[in-house]
């Protein structure tokens, strides 16, 4: 399991994810990929677009908020093991892995090198 794959994972029911990080102790940082919704979130995040460009066998978004004083951001990330995930989905290139880095510094969240420096 390699950062920018895209799974399936059990959250109670099966949800896509993208890995953010290579494997520690088996465990992974992922982001949940969501279905697109028309509310523009401009003024609020980010949202990257994933889907059949990238190979993938669904179309979604990955949502990253941007922090505000008195707002609690739903960025929808996540720590998944092993046991979690089901089947692998596809992998995004590195563009598209380079979009998502990039929302998540202007949201305020560390990246996949800051996070591993972190977790040791």
């Amino acid at each position: 399991m390699r950062r920018g794959e895209v799974w399936w994972a059990d959250f109670g029911e099966r949800r896509p994810v993208v890995l953010l990080s290579e494997g520690a102790n088996a465990e992974f940082r992922a982001m949940q990929i969501v279905d697109p919704v028309t509310i523009d979130i401009t003024d609020f995040g980010l949202e990257v677009t994933v889907g059949a460009a990238e190979g993938l066998p669904l179309e979604g978004v990955v949502r990253v908020a941007f922090p505000r004083p008195g707002f609690t951001p739903c960025t929808w990330l996540a720590t998944v093991t092993e046991q979690d995930v089901i089947e692998r989905a596809g992998v995004l290139s590195g563009a598209k892995l380079s979009e998502i880095e990039e929302a998540l510094r202007l949201g305020g969240i560390a990246t996949e090198p800051e996070f591993q420096r972190r977790s040791r």
